[in-house]
C-alpha cells in the first residue's frame, strides 16, 4: 500500500488575475506535493494534484479555503480521486 492518492480539482470565483496560480505552486511544493494548476477559459481556475492522502487532504483544504491573498473562491469541487501506484509528476506546476 503506497498510500497516495490523485484528484483532480476546479476552484470557482475571483481566480483569475489574483496570483491564484502561483500561490497554488508554491503551497503545492510547500507540502512537497506534485500535479499542475491553469486558469481555464471557464473563468476557474483547475488542476490535479498527487501524494499522500493526508497531505492531499491538507491541499484540498487550502484550495477550498484560502487561495491566493487577493482571491475569493466560492467553491472548489474534487473529482476522480483514486490511490495510485508511483507519483505521475515530478514537481508542481503551472500550466499555460
Amino acid at each position: 500500500m503506497s498510500g497516495l492518492v490523485s484528484v483532480d480539482y476546479e476552484v470557482y470565483g475571483h481566480v483569475q488575475g489574483v496570483f491564484f496560480r502561483m500561490h497554488t505552486e508554491k503551497e503545492g511544493n510547500q507540502l512537497k506535493l506534485v500535479g499542475w494548476v491553469r486558469n481555464t477559459n471557464r473563468g476557474t481556475v483547475e488542476g490535479q494534484v498527487q501524494g499522500p492522502k493526508d497531505t492531499v487532504e491538507k491541499m484540498k483544504t487550502w484550495l477550498r479555503t484560502t487561495g491566493s491573498p487577493m482571491s475569493r473562491i466560492d467553491r472548489a469541487t474534487f473529482t476522480n480521486e483514486k490511490d495510485i501506484p508511483a507519483l505521475e509528476f515530478n514537481s508542481f506546476t503551472t500550466k499555460y
